[in-house]
């Protein structure tokens, strides 16, 4: 599964759960219709068809008794994503939710070919018997009774073989790390010797130089397709070298190169599924258990989320230059954060950085509060803009992530008009979370709109006029006309007439203190929407 997530993965599907880890074996992809009772084997990718949410519990469900390793769902909203799961869970099964705009005959064919493609490899080196470039290199030099290493494109050794014989002083270099003789080197430029191993798949034979210590070599490219990967050398040992070992250089180099493609495609795969599996955490959309050992957490341990992103980018016009920055800024956040905690994991969402630090002990809050400050502070110091932070609340465990995460991002929302803070817990700024929290709930229901403001904002529009935007102001500067008249460089008459003009205009009753809270609120509604 984990190959699978992988080669597939996001805008595709999404890992929901994982009752038995990531390595659990996919044999095969099968397709179940609502009015099908088809049964599935041990193994099977199960794909529900036909129906979306908690429609598919049934079909869930039954691929669990059968057995079945995954199977995968579209999901149409939250509460469907968490009945799926719980029923996943509950029946040992793997799940998958697939994105509403997927089509089935695609991710079929896409998640059918990865498990082909699984097959074959696994076949392929259960035939080859393929060990790691070590092995390789030892088999070579019992095929070959040389001494072997194994090199990557810039001459760095990857592997070698043991040997009793006497190595030379360019082999114990070359293993130590350090260059041979340059004027050996600058010989085999000269004699074209580099040029023809990244040419093709000649074995190349190089004299040896007794005044310069170094003895008879053979040697050959390593290639995918015409792609450089490396090269194989043989030192001559107490035994001379034979045409047997052309032959055998020849096929190791085709092996050597299987392995270095695989090692490479590991490499940059785990960090990406890692990543991955971390954005579902904080999306509260993988099971905690399912993936903590994928991601190098305990589930059962505290956690917590701190956001990032840059404020107040002056200077910075263009977006290469913006994306720097922000690269920059991920670079330093990714440090700090390592340093502070071994196991902590950075994602980049839009412009904001998450850090997702688990395995908390108890009374964590202290520390990562400083680990925030230092961050901010060093982003000051190597950033020309300036860094703001949420910090989320220390969550129990590690299901609870996407908790910690959204109360981070409302804290940083709250700060967006208050540059002088730069580091806050919902502790600091809690008011302004429930006031921004009371505003989008206003803003998506227009039943509790008030209708009779839409012609203050009508009349201001049409006449350019600043009603809405004085009402405010006297507003929330609890009727004092002098002080609210100042904030907006008026006089005190012009602010008491705009006042009762607007009751005029709307027939708000502003002596009411519970209408005085209603318009306050649609004011600074409408102020957010028009910013």
């Amino acid at each position: 599964m984990r190959q699978l997530l992988v080669a597939v993965g996001e805008p595709l599907i999404d890992l929901l759960a994982a009752p038995a880890g990531l390595d659990a074996d996919v044999r095969d992809v099968v397709i179940v219709e609502p009015e099908e009772d088809s049964t599935t084997h041990p193994g099977d990718l199960v794909l529900v068809i036909g129906v979306r949410g908690r429609s598919a519990l049934r079909q869930v469900r039954a691929a669990g008794r059968d057995g079945a390793t995954a199977v995968a769902v579209k999901t149409q909203t939250e509460q469907d994503a968490r009945a799926l799961r719980d029923a996943a869970r509950d029946a040992g099964i793997a799940l998958f939710g697939v994105w509403p705009e997927v089509r089935w005959e695609q991710l079929e064919s896409l998640v059918r070919s990865v498990v082909d493609n699984a097959r074959l490899t696994v076949e392929a080196d259960a035939g080859e018997s393929l060990g790691d470039l070590f092995s390789l290199a030892q088999t070579v030099a019992a095929m070959t009774d040389g001494i072997v290493s194994i090199e990557d494109t810039a001459s760095r050794v990857l592997a070698y073989s043991r040997s009793d014989d006497d190595v030379d002083e360019l082999r114990r270099l070359s293993i130590l790390g350090r260059r041979g003789p340059e004027t050996y080197l600058a010989m085999l430029r000269e004699w074209g010797v580099y040029e023809r191993l990244r040419s093709g798949e000649e074995v190349v034979r190089v004299d040896e130089r007794p005044d310069l210590g170094i003895r008879r070599r053979m040697a050959v490219g390593i290639h995918a397709g015409s792609q450089p990967l490396g090269t194989i050398w043989v030192q001559e040992g107490a035994t001379p070298l034979e045409e047997r070992s052309r032959r055998a250089l020849l096929g190791a180099a085709r092996v050597a190169a299987v392995q270095l493609i695989r090692q490479r495609a590991e490499a940059s795969a785990a960090p990406r599924l890692r990543e991955n599996l971390l954005i579902g955490l904080l999306d509260g959309k993988v099971d905690a258990a399912s993936v903590a050992g994928d991601i190098g957490a305990d589930a059962a341990r505290p956690a917590v989320v701190v956001v990032f992103t840059l404020r107040g980018r002056a200077g910075v016009s263009d977006r290469p230059e913006l994306e720097l920055e922000r690269t920059e800024m991920t670079g330093l956040i990714s440090v700090h954060a390592a340093a502070y905690r071994r196991s902590a994991l950075v994602t980049t969402l839009s412009s904001r950085v998450y850090v997702l630090l688990p395995d908390l002990p108890s009374h964590a809050m202290p520390g990562v509060l400083g680990m925030t400050r230092e961050i901010v502070a060093a982003a000051g110091q190597h950033l020309r803009a300036a860094v703001q932070a949420g910090v989320g609340s220390v969550v129990r465990a590690l299901d609870e992530v996407a908790h910690s995460r959204a109360e981070a991002d409302r804290v940083l929302d709250a700060m967006s008009h208050d540059l002088d803070t730069q580091v806050a817990t919902i502790a600091d700024v809690r008011s302004r979370v429930v006031l921004s929290e009371l505003l989008t709930v206003l803003g998506g229901n227009e039943r509790f709109r008030d209708p009779r403001l839409d012609a203050l904002f009508e009349h201001d529009a049409e006449h350019s006029g600043a009603l809405a935007r004085s009402v405010l102001a006297y507003l929330e500067h609890f009727g004092d006309v002098r002080a609210a008249s100042s904030a907006l460089h008026v006089h005190p008459n012009t602010l008491r007439h705009r006042v009762r003009r607007a009751a005029e205009i709307t027939g708000l009753n502003l002596a009411d203190p519970a209408e005085r809270l209603a318009v306050q609120l649609h004011l600074l509604l409408h102020r957010r929407l028009t910013r």
